[in-house]
């Protein structure tokens, strides 16, 4: 199932693209600065107890690693409950590859060695579940340039859950407890980025594509289709907005309701929420960036997920061996028409929309 939107606008429909995230388990990895964690030992030798107490160079399968400097020269475990940035599903070691006078790779090569000796540790870590198209990535921590001279050969392998961008976000819980769907928690804001594509979460008084209203959870069962799933988002998305924005008139402010919806390979999984969000009218197949917020501030507190869902408005300034979680554009085609339920027409603009992914 080909990741796509589609807008139902006042004169017809209009086929839009984006972008949806995609987890480096199916081959999307892009390591990207990889200088930004291999500089956390860069620099001249360290001393003896920095090598001892480092979490990166020490952590084991199943522990968390969370960081605030983007050099990771504060890493520490932490309980996978907490807030965390990197959960180890792995150790591997490539020395059989890369003997002590093989070359330090560059990003192309360790990009390679990411695929070869981390996407099957996350695989058999998920018990073959994770969500190829889900919120976790598969990463890396990789040694340091002087270490790699020294020999020095393992990989920390990972799952990270990440920003558009590559930036790591905070993850809370264990990767194997999760539900993968790829959700926000209400009135998180995603920018618009280049290319016509979804961004990284955003302070919502600056310009963004998508105000997140709200989460929906799919029943188990059987995959819907998605002319199901739309039918269903339609309805709960709508009522949403209603409670979120106190009955504001979208129309008027050139905005509308969109949602998501889950594909089959993400359902097999246990995939079972989706976005409803609010965007500005398109122009044409382009997305269009707008400010502020339209959530009413006199309505009833936000309900949030526990472990919240991505909240972080500030990722971390530089991706670490994340893969780059993005969307790639497909050719547009024409929207499914809605299924006529029969129940009376949304308030003036609220005019559903939906984007599969």
């Amino acid at each position: 199932m080909s990741p796509s939107a589609s807008w139902l606008s006042r004169s017809g429909h209009i086929r839009d693209t984006r972008l949806v995230m995609v987890g480096a388990f199916v081959g999307a990895f892009v390591l990207l600065m990889l200088s930004a964690f291999t500089s956390v030992f860069a620099g001249g030798p360290l001393s003896s107890k920095r090598e001892q107490v480092n979490a990166a160079y020490q952590a084991v399968q199943g522990e968390c690693l969370n960081w605030e400097k983007a050099d990771l020269s504060d890493a520490a475990k932490v309980d996978c409950a907490a807030a965390h940035k990197f959960e180890v599903t792995g150790i591997a070691d490539i020395t059989a590859a890369y003997p002590k006078e093989a070359p330090f790779p560059n990003a192309e090569a360790w990009e390679k060695i990411a695929q070869e000796n981390c996407a099957q540790a996350a695989g058999t870590y998920l018990a073959g579940k994770l969500d190829p198209k889900g919120k976790y990535g598969v990463s890396t921590l990789n040694p340091d340039e002087r270490r790699w001279t020294d020999g020095y050969r393992q990989l920390r392998c990972g799952l990270q859950v990440a920003a558009p961008s590559g930036a790591a976000l905070p993850s809370y819980g264990s990767a194997k407890t999760q539900d993968q769907s790829n959700v926000y928690d209400p009135s998180v804001c995603l920018a618009l980025g280049e290319n016509n594509t979804v961004g990284d979460p955003i302070e919502c008084a600056k310009p963004h594509a998508f105000e997140i209203i709200g989460v929906v959870q799919h029943p188990e069962g059987e995959f819907l289709a998605v002319d199901k799933q739309d039918g269903i988002m339609s309805e709960k998305c709508a009522a949403m907005a209603l409670d979120y924005t106190g009955g504001a008139d979208l129309k008027a402010k050139n905005l509308l309701v969109t949602w998501d919806t889950r594909a089959e390979e993400s359902w097999a999984v246990g995939s079972r929420k989706a976005n409803c969000k609010i965007g500005a009218v398109p122009q044409g197949e382009n997305l269009v960036a707008w400010e502020g917020s339209v959530r009413n501030p006199n309505g009833a507190p936000l309900t949030t997920a526990n472990p919240p869902q991505t909240t972080s408005v500030k990722p971390q300034a530089e991706p670490t061996g994340a893969p780059l979680h993005s969307e790639s554009g497909k050719p547009p085609s024409e929207s499914g028409k809605p299924s006529d339920s029969g129940k009376p027409d949304p308030p003036s603009g609220i005019t559903p929309t939906s984007e599969n992914r």
